[in-house]
Parts: structure tokens; C-alpha cells; sequence
């Protein structure tokens, strides 16, 4: 599997079941991993492979080639100690990219400092998109990892009728228009001269304090 550029996902809760299914859906194999042999047995016949293990015990992760493997994701939340142990295990064996789930602040922490590349909080940064789109600004919203995010929103009367090189948005918000949608058109690239106007939808990126900030204009 590990040839297939497959990805081993360890830890089947709610998280680690929904990865597995949308992996396989989009065509990726899929090795699954968890200490319950009920949960392997329900997924026997869904996934491309399930196997019941210790995900902290090392040996028997090189058993199942987890060293072979160049993405892992771990989606053990509750149990703190396995969590940790499980990470600490795949940075022995090495293994290129590590996905994990976090509880919390203090969870992230401790797999960040332990040298997991993408820690992950998927209740934390569910509400946090929730809450721009409840509070009405906002069409849609996405963060990233870096503090840098992307919104979908309309735009404000400051932009409208005029082409985006010269309304000096970067230099006076710091964000950058990357699309924009006419009513009853697809959404396209923004240039300079493109002129947003009242009916239109826009995209924009930047800092993640920046494009809230700039949402806020009227």
C-alpha cells in the first residue's frame, strides 16, 4: 500500500471515520488502524485495508510498513496519552508527513513541539468559520494554518465602480481581491483593471485580522 502513495489513517472516532470514507471516495487507498476490533470489522469492507493494533507499539507499526508510508493521519483525540505516544512513535519510524487531531490548545502544543507538520482542531476551526458566517459578513471563509485566510463576501461601497489598481485595497487593508463574480456569471480572476460593481460577489485573501477587518466596511 505504502507504494500506492496510500495514506494510514490511526484512530477511528468520528474524525478518523470521515477522513477515511471522503479519502477513499476521492480514489485514495486507505489503511486503517485502531485498537478496537469492532470499529476494523465495520470498516473491513469500506476501506482498503483495517487492521486492529497499538498504534503506540513501534514494532508492530513496522510490521504493518507505517515506515513505508509518506502520509499518516491520527485522528485519536480524547485519549491524550495514546495521541502523543502514537506521534512520537511515527516521528521514530520517520514517516514524511504527520497529520494529528487536537483537543486543545495544550494537545496542539505538545504535537507541535513533538514535530507533527499539521496539527489539527477540527471543532476549534469549525466554529471559528461557523461564527463569521452566523454574524453575516461573510458568504463563506476559510483559515489556514499560517494565520492567512480567504473569504467570500460582497464588496464594499469603497470598491465598487472603480478598477481594483486603483482603489489601493492592498496598501490600505492588506488584502488582495483574487476574484470576483458578476450576477449570473461564474466567478473569474481579478486584474487591476477589473471594476467590481454592486450586484458582484468578491473573493479575497490575506492575514486573517486584515480580511475580518476589512469585512466590516460598509
Amino acid at each position: 500500500m505504502a507504494d500506492s502513495d496510500a495514506v494510514a489513517v490511526i484512530g477511528i472516532g468520528r474524525f478518523g471515520e470521515s477522513l477515511a470514507r471522503e479519502l477513499m471516495s476521492q480514489g485514495t487507498e486507505v489503511l486503517v488502524i485502531d485498537s478496537s476490533e469492532q470499529t476494523v470489522q465495520r470498516l473491513a469492507g469500506e476501506v482498503t485495508h483495517a487492521v486492529t493494533a497499538d498504534a503506540t507499539d513501534e514494532q508492530a507499526m513496522r510490521q504493518l510498513g507505517l515506515d513505508e508510508f509518506s502520509r499518516v493521519a491520527v485522528g485519536i483525540g480524547s485519549n491524550l496519552e495514546a495521541s502523543i505516544l502514537t506521534c512520537s512513535t511515527l516521528r521514530t519510524l520517520e514517516v514524511p508527513s504527520i497529520w494529528a487531531k487536537a483537543i486543545s490548545a495544550a494537545h496542539a502544543r505538545i504535537l507541535t513541539q513533538l514535530g507533527v507538520d499539521h496539527v489539527i482542531r477540527p471543532e476549534h476551526d469549525t466554529g471559528r468559520r461557523i461564527a463569521h458566517l452566523v454574524a453575516g459578513r461573510l458568504l463563506d471563509y476559510i483559515e489556514l494554518d499560517d494565520g492567512y485566510a480567504i473569504a467570500k463576501m460582497h464588496p464594499p461601497r469603497a470598491l465598487l465602480d472603480t478598477p481594483l489598481g486603483e482603489t489601493g485595497i492592498r496598501r490600505r487593508h492588506g488584502v488582495t481581491v483574487i476574484g470576483v463574480k458578476e450576477s449570473g456569471e461564474a466567478f473569474h480572476h481579478a486584474s487591476a483593471d477589473t471594476v467590481v460593481g454592486a450586484g458582484s460577489l468578491i473573493i479575497v485573501s490575506g492575514a486573517r485580522r486584515d480580511v475580518e477587518r476589512f469585512s466590516e466596511l460598509g
